[in-house]
């Protein structure tokens, strides 16, 4: 009968709950080194983005996400008004604006 029933060993104590504590530890700097490596840095981007958006002016040089180069002429709530060539003027909505270029960068393209 001895091939049937194993032996039965007493189990060991439980660890110390420092283990818990370590886990803990490390999820808190992942949570704080995620947001410092992307979070953080993106809400900047946005933040950047907007003052970059609520500045457009008429005669500003600018590029769409679409690489499209232009000089603003009208400025809306929405919408901005490119001239990309002379007489060619398109509507892009102002968060599609990605850069402000320099003056003049339009006559030398």
């Amino acid at each position: 009968m001895n091939g049937l029933i194993s032996d039965a060993w007493a189990q060991s104590a439980p660890g110390p709950l420092g283990g818990q504590f370590n886990f803990i530890l490390m999820m808190a700097a992942f949570i704080a080194l995620f947001y410092f490596m992307l979070i953080r840095p993106q809400q900047r981007r946005a933040k950047e983005h907007q003052a970059l958006v609520s500045k457009l002016t008429a005669g500003d040089e600018v590029v769409t996400s679409g690489g499209l180069l232009g000089r603003v002429t009208d400025v809306g709530d929405i919408f901005v008004t490119l001239e990309i060539a002379d007489g060619v003027r398109i509507k892009v909505q102002k968060v599609q604006i990605t850069q402000l270029m320099p003056k003049g960068t339009l006559k030398s393209s």
